[in-house]
């Protein structure tokens, strides 16, 4: 007798001929640790034509399964001590994996696959779970009990050669599983990570459990979000040991400048037009937001402020255009192998109106630092009338960047 038995009720016997043939069923049929026995509805259907469907009452389109032939075949099945029905529905909660967690430590699973427009409402009384794949319809529950034999088969002691290569995969846990990569090394230009390489088996878990993470949160992050996730000891676990691989750097930058008349007034890379004619007063374009990023970006890695790297006694930097300056930051602090996380700035000004140009500014620093849109704010104010912004003598702005080390 093997050690679990599925029984499938079916008008489609052949539909499983593939998965008793391959893989991980045959390996487990082969070693009696599953039983599997197809039970042709047809066999209990009425009269000479072995009928098993029927018009739905009241009218309709299709034709529905017949209550008498699911029951008989249902009744002819020897029921084990710990035994399920489970109904192959589009109406049924969608299969998780902790239902197959939970369902292999049974003798027996019994499935019935319904077919066409549906089946007898009064079927339903025979399942002790109805099951769907998820937010769609097939034409039968074939395919839907082949995955439920095949991910619970998986689970059974002596079914698998390596029992641990169950224990990270995805939905295993909370999260998806890592990235994989075998050799070799480099394969079209793409190259195994180093860490994977490294020997260091302790860099290794905490990179895995990261991607882990990660491809999570960008895949699925309803996972997540789960309130039973949230507030588990995983949860919190994977969360530190995420902290621990990211490295961060904040920079704080700022600038100001002369409001002058003969002057263009260029603010992140647009030229705006003041009321009286101003323009700002500097050795290049004199963009403040532009300068106040790049100033972030260069203090986030210890690295000086502009005037160090595009000094203002250098006539090749006169009148230089400040987006071009900030291409060439971006390439320094990318070499030094860290990548902008986002940036926040805020523009300080009387006049003129700054919120009309804010998508068109982001659009250019989008352009020039490869980032989406979204990962850059820019705010506008104005300073109440105080200082020399309010009495409109300059323009100044503070912005701060998150960078994140590749």
């Amino acid at each position: 007798m093997s050690n679990f038995n599925f029984d499938v009720i079916t008008l489609f016997p052949k539909a499983f001929e593939l998965i008793k043939n391959s893989g991980v069923i045959t390996r487990a049929l082969e070693k009696n640790l599953i039983g599997l026995n197809l039970h042709d509805l047809r066999e209990f259907g009425e009269g000479s034509y072995r009928q098993v469907d029927d018009k739905p009452y009241g009218g309709g389109a299709g034709m529905v399964l017949k209550p008498e032939p699911i029951f008989n075949a249902h009744e002819s099945i020897s029921k084990f001590p710990k035994s399920k029905t489970l109904l192959m529905t589009p109406q049924g909660k969608v299969l998780k994996q902790k239902d197959l967690v939970r369902w292999s430590t049974l003798d027996q699973i019994i499935i019935i696959c319904g077919q066409y427009e549906g089946f007898d409402e009064r079927v339903r009384s025979l399942a002790d779970e109805e099951i769907s794949l998820g937010d769609y319809v097939l034409s039968g529950g074939e395919i839907p009990a082949i995955s439920i034999i095949n991910g619970l088969t998986r689970l059974l002691p002596g079914t698998l050669g390596d029992p641990d290569s169950l224990v990270d995969e995805s939905h295993n846990s909370s999260l998806l599983e890592y990235p994989h990569y075998t050799r070799p090394l480099i394969f079209r230009d793409m190259k195994v990570p180093d860490v994977l390489v490294s020997g260091n088996h302790k860099e290794i878990k905490l990179w895995r459990s990261q991607k882990s993470f990660e491809r999570t949160l960008e895949r699925r992050n309803d996972l997540i979000s789960n309130e039973n996730y949230k507030k588990s000891p995983k949860s919190k676990r994977i969360n530190k040991e995420s902290n621990l691989l990211m490295e961060f750097r904040i920079g704080n930058g700022y600038d100001i400048h002369r409001l002058v008349e003969g002057r263009n007034l260029i603010i992140g890379g647009i030229t705006l037009q003041h009321p009286e004619n101003l323009g700002l007063d500097g050795h290049s374009d004199a963009d403040v937001l532009i300068h106040s990023i790049m100033d972030a970006l260069l203090g986030a890695l210890s690295l000086g402020d502009i005037g160090k790297f595009f000094p203002p006694t250098e006539e090749k930097w006169k009148n230089a255009d400040s987006l071009f300056l900030l291409s060439k930051v971006i390439e320094l602090i990318r070499k030094e192998g860290w990548e902008v996380n986002n940036i926040d700035s805020v523009i300080v000004a009387e006049r003129p109106k700054i919120k009309p140009h804010v998508e068109a500014m982001k659009k250019n620093i989008s352009e020039i630092l490869h980032i989406d849109e979204n990962l850059i704010g820019i705010k506008a104010t104005t300073n109440e009338k105080l200082g020399p912004e309010g009495r409109e003598e300059g323009i100044s702005c503070h912005s701060v960047v998150l960078l994140e080390k590749q």
